[in-house]
């Protein structure tokens, strides 16, 4: 395409307009046919044939290739990911369908999730002088994207790397409601505008329209605060939406980084909803179709009945990390000097059918082979096996080991300080359910299998009253068990639809968790240094960068006092403290702080 859609993003970053591009193909795509409809026989009607495809989610996956495990990646469903199975999969619908009549999108998180964007973040990072070009970048100009909208962890390393990356795209991210904290101008392209010539008939105008996550105000607070604001996605397309249309928009699609439950993870901290892609179709009229982002999961086909005009919207999530691509068609009818949109539908496409694309191939294995030989590298040496195979339900050592590295680190940070005599205890979650850390040499893909997220360290101040109330929350997580039921370890979790990552240990503690109690009223035999835990006593906590921001919504937390916090990931401070032991021994962290009981009785 002859336009330098680089240029043009670079203007509209500044300007928040949005970003048009003219003159595509001719589209063959387009026909005469005969009305059969009654009183309108034989009157030809022209009609055109678009297809929409997406991907959400990426999540920096590029290869079917599992760096954790140091192996091809494989799932218990037989799936498989990448994007370089997602351009096998493009390039056969645009064979089909004719390029000129396609539109490629994505949904957003995009630059973090693997050990691959951690390198290019932070090992050999992009923002450097003279440093290289994102893979995902590099990729996704490869396969020819058209535009993408701003996933919430777009912001994890900051809003210099976010815009190198943006800067190395060939093509707009879509934020209309990432905006300027001072002007709320857009701060990134709310929309992106394509015409497609119709031999005979007038060009359709098809417009994109970016929504992004609200919550990024909470999760990425320490980058964003004071420059950028997330309003809410329905109130933003309800502005945006109508001006496409007045623009002449034919066809307008919304790429939404946010899911479809109407559920918030963050409680009442922000007044905007984190999934609230149904709700946009719902209430904003004049929405075709939604690509839907953020929850990770598989959505073929959703239908939404507008509210105002009865319309019907179609929405569609592919799975995540590039395991499917989304495919909208979409029927267009001439009538009355204008194009209609006829009907609107959606299906999928499975990675797992597909092999690699070469030239996406031969591009990326460069910086995948760096990274797989960095993440290979040995920094210590472990006296036995750990695994959080039993982590949800069992104090775990190897979750032990986050608690232990965050009570050092923020120990060692507050000496000195008039906080230097307060007790330091520490939070984390079992993330994953089948991280090890095998006997023998440990990797810095073993400890990064053990933190897969870029979170960073942060010390809040607390009181004995509130971690009781924290804890509490937290033992949500259990489904409610009576004295004498079986205990299934796969129903026992999960109370709610509640992820593993919010269900926290809190190190230095001792207490029992009662399953047959309801929740609010778990918490029994807390103490502190063997003695009642004092609701008064000030303590310090150290918890990622998400909780203290306030993810998941664990009370006080998040509006406690913060007396220190960092910038370097929690996953580097793990990887430095094995180098710095050289063995890792379980009596140098483990400790049995909590278990699970129903009526004082131990449940394992």
């Amino acid at each position: 395409m002859p336009l330098n859609r680089r240029k043009f993003l670079k203007k509209s970053a500044v300007t928040g307009a949005g970003v048009a591009i003219a003159g595509a193909a001719a589209a063959p795509a387009a026909e005469a046919a005969q009305d059969q409809r009654p009183g309108k026989p034989g009157h030809p009607v022209k009609r055109y044939a678009l297809t929409v495809m997406g991907t959400t989610d990426l999540h920096g996956h590029v290869f079917n290739w599992d760096y954790f495990k140091d192996a091809e990646y494989s799932d218990k469903a037989g799936n498989a990911m990448g994007l370089a199975r997602i351009a096998t999969l493009v390039n056969q619908v645009r064979a089909e369908k004719g390029r000129c009549n396609t539109l490629l999108l994505d949904a957003g998180d995009t630059i973090q999730g693997t050990p691959l964007t951690y390198y290019y973040a932070k090992v050999d990072p992009i923002t450097a002088k003279g440093g290289p070009v994102h893979p995902m970048a590099r990729a996704m100009n490869a396969i020819g994207y058209d535009a993408a909208a701003l996933g919430n962890h777009e912001f994890n390393y900051g809003i210099e790397t976010l815009r190198k990356f943006e800067d190395q795209l060939d093509f707009p991210l879509l934020g209309a409601n990432a905006v300027d904290a001072k002007s709320l101008r857009p701060a990134f392209p709310p929309y992106f505008m394509k015409t497609f010539h119709v031999p005979g008939a007038k060009p359709v105008k098809v417009a994109v329209l970016g929504l992004t996550n609200p919550g990024i105000a909470i999760w990425d607070k320490a980058y964003v605060q004071g420059k950028l604001a997330f309003p809410g996605l329905e109130e933003q397309a309800a502005k945006w939406v109508p001006k496409l249309r007045s623009m002449g928009a034919d066809v307008v699609v919304v790429s939404a980084h946010s899911g479809t439950s109407g559920t918030s993870s963050y409680g009442d901290q922000v007044p905007y909803v984190e999934n609230a892609a149904a709700n946009v179709a719902r209430q904003v009229p004049g929405i075709d179709a939604i690509l839907v982002g953020h929850a990770h999961v598989e959505i073929p086909e959703l239908k939404v009945v507008n509210e105002q005009t009865g319309k019907t919207v179609v929405l569609s999530e592919p799975l995540c990390y590039a395991e499917r691509l989304t495919l909208f068609d979409i029927e267009l009818e001439f009538r009355k000097g204008r194009w209609e949109v006829e009907s609107v539908s959606a299906s999928l496409r499975d990675s797992r059918t597909v092999a690699d694309d070469p030239e996406i191939t031969r591009l990326l294995t460069g910086q995948h082979e760096k990274v797989v030989a960095y993440v290979n590298q040995v920094v210590g040496r472990a006296t036995e096996t750990l695994t959080t195979v039993e982590a949800r339900y069992k104090d775990a050592p190897i979750i032990d080991l986050i608690t232990k590295v965050q009570e050092d680190v923020v120990k060692a940070a507050l000496a000195g300080t008039e906080y230097a005599s307060l007790p330091v205890l520490a939070q984390a979650s079992p993330f994953s359910r089948t991280s090890e850390i095998p006997a023998g040499d440990v990797t810095i893909r073993d400890l990064s299998s053990l933190y897969v997220y870029d979170n960073t360290l942060v010390a809040k101040l607390l009181t004995g009253a509130q971690l009781r109330a924290y804890l509490e929350y937290s033992a949500e997580y259990y489904v409610q068990t009576a004295p004498g039921a079986v205990v299934d370890v796969e129903k026992l979790t999960n109370a709610g639809g509640r992820p593993d990552y919010n269900y926290d240990y809190v190190s230095g503690l001792s207490y029992d968790i009662d399953i047959a109690q309801p929740a609010g009223s778990r918490i029994r035999n807390l103490t502190f240094g063997g003695a009642p835990l004092d609701d008064d006593r000030q303590f310090v906590l150290a918890v990622n960068n998400y909780r203290a921001n306030g993810g998941g919504a664990f009370p006080h937390v998040a509006s406690a006092k913060e007396l220190w916090s960092e910038s370097t990931e929690i996953r580097t401070r793990i990887a430095e403290w094995v180098t710095a032991k050289g063995v890792l021994d379980p009596k140098d962290f483990a400790s049995v702080d909590w278990k699970l009981v129903r009526g004082g009785t131990p449940v394992f």
